[in-house]
């Protein structure tokens, strides 16, 4: 048995082109979706990721508004920036690329950004509200993850689902969304005793853990569908490195109903997701005016 491999580059572009015909019905209402990115310093990974951010924003016909500021910007500086960007009318979502300088505070700058804005869904608003059931805006990854799961399996109620990984940026709250699910939900980790057998009950499984390959073929329930969040940078052929995923593919590809690629599999949704939450941040009745009325 082969996997179906899970193509994420396609489900992410046919969500892609659902935001953009949005934007432009809201473009003929007379409002522009607009995003902030702002990068702290030189991290070549993070300025790969706001540059493919930037150009996708931008694709979908909405504005992009790019802030580089150096490593050395101090965090009070950073914070009259997302304050400033918090009362622009004409941006609705902000993202602080993360990882920040160590001098800087991100859970400071994180509670900092207006929850309305917050398209990454780290506020400890939407994180409450996620974990409440109640609308609002919900973080890229974990979304974008339960999307890739449901191009599988329609329905995931009643699933076993494992979770490898407990970040508050992918592990939880993808737990929190399963739930919403009504899958059976259980978080593993690096304290979890014999990680293989709890990963073989999975129907689902999913891994958001960063260490290259460290789920193997036998790890998995024959037929599961494996999510592969991890992306990790290994050595290749002639010196040059190359991407892999937290699961051994191609041992996994011959055990698994379906999985992921690394890359072209959670990272082109991730994007997707982005610009979806942009769109219900930037809407005339969204989510920020549900919060203005319960304040």
């Amino acid at each position: 048995m082969t996997a179906r491999i899970i193509d994420g580059k396609t489900i992410a572009a046919d969500l892609r082109a659902k935001v953009a015909a949005d934007v432009h019905g809201l473009l003929a209402r007379g409002v522009v979706p607009g995003l902030a990115m702002v990068l702290v310093g030189e991290d070549p990974a993070s300025e790969v990721y706001v540059r493919s951010k930037s150009k996708a924003v931008q694709e979908a016909g909405m504005r992009s508004f790019d802030h580089r500021l150096p490593a050395s910007v101090s965090e009070a500086e950073l914070l009259a920036l997302v304050k400033k960007l918090n009362a622009d009318p004409q941006v609705h979502g902000i993202l602080v690329q993360m990882p920040l300088p160590v001098a800087i505070d991100a859970s400071r700058i994180i509670a900092a950004v207006d929850p309305g804005k917050d398209v990454d869904g780290f506020h400890p608003l939407n994180v409450g509200r996620l974990n409440m059931g109640l609308p609002g805006l919900i973080p890229c990854t974990p979304l974008g993850c339960v999307m890739l799961a449901k191009t599988v399996n329609a329905s995931l109620a009643g699933k076993e689902a494992v979770v490898v990984g407990r970040s508050n940026i992918v592990g939880k709250p993808l737990a929190q969304l399963l739930l919403r699910e009504n899958a059976t939900v259980t978080i593993a980790h690096s304290k979890t005793q014999d990680l293989p057998a709890v990963c073989r009950r999975a129907d689902i499984l999913f891994s958001a853990i960063g260490r290259a390959e460290m789920i193997r073929g036998d790890w998995i329930k024959p037929g599961a569908t494996v999510i592969d969040v991890g992306i990790n940078r290994v050595p290749g052929e002639g010196g040059k490195s190359r991407l892999v995923g937290d699961v051994a593919f191609d041992e996994a590809v011959k055990v698994a109903g379906a999985i992921t690629p690394v890359p072209g599999g959670v990272g082109p949704m991730t994007i997707a997701c982005l610009l979806a939450n942009t769109l219900q941040a930037a809407k005339p009745r969204g989510f920020r005016q549900q919060l203005e009325m319960e304040a």
